[in-house]
Formats: structure tokens, C-alpha cells, sequence
């Protein structure tokens, strides 16, 4: 049985379903905080496949709130990962008790 553009089209919907509804429980449990890049990654993914699938389907609304969701999601990426260069280039502060043996 050979697969159809329509049919892969609709798997990576499936994909895409199933990554929303993971990040969803994760963020409910208290597994991943919504700050996280799991999180935001993972939203990213289900955001991006489902607006592919209703892009396909010409299912516009749909469009349009997923490619909101996306670039919510990006602005949170870009965030995360701000924040990450600024803990690692931030220089380690010495207290001035601490004196360094010559």
C-alpha cells in the first residue's frame, strides 16, 4: 500500500497531536515547568505539525493560531536560552573574606 503525501501529511498531524498533549501533562504534573526548553520545544513541535496539517486542509483559523502559538513559542526559546549565556558568561563573584594564598 503505498503512502500518499495526505497520509504522511495527516501521520505528522497525529505527531504533532500527540507532542501537545505530552507537553500539556508534563507542565500539569510538575514534571516540566513552563519555562522550561522541553516544554517550549515540545509545544514548538505540536504547534508547527498541527499548522502544517491545517495548512494542508486549508483549515485557516487554525493556521493563523498556530502560527501565533509558534512565535509565542519562540520568543520563550529565545528567552531560555538568553538566559542560559547570561549564567554561563556571568563572571563568579569572590567574596571579600576569601584571601588567596600567594
Amino acid at each position: 500500500m503505498p503512502i500518499t503525501l495526505d497520509t504522511f501529511v495527516m501521520f505528522l498531524g497525529w505527531i504533532g497531536a500527540a507532542a501537545g498533549v505530552v507537553a500539556y501533562a508534563q507542565v500539569t504534573r510538575g514534571r516540566w515547568a513552563a519555562s522550561s526548553a522541553p516544554f517550549q520545544l515540545t509545544n514548538l513541535t505540536a504547534a508547527g505539525l498541527m499548522g502544517l496539517v491545517a495548512a494542508a486542509n486549508g483549515v485557516w483559523p487554525s493556521v493563523f493560531a498556530n502560527l501565533v502559538w509558534i512565535v509565542i513559542g519562540v520568543q520563550a526559546v529565545v528567552l531560555i536560552v538568553r538566559a542560559r549565556r547570561r549564567r554561563v558568561v556571568a563572571p563568579v563573584a569572590v567574596p571579600d573574606e576569601v584571601e588567596l594564598a600567594a
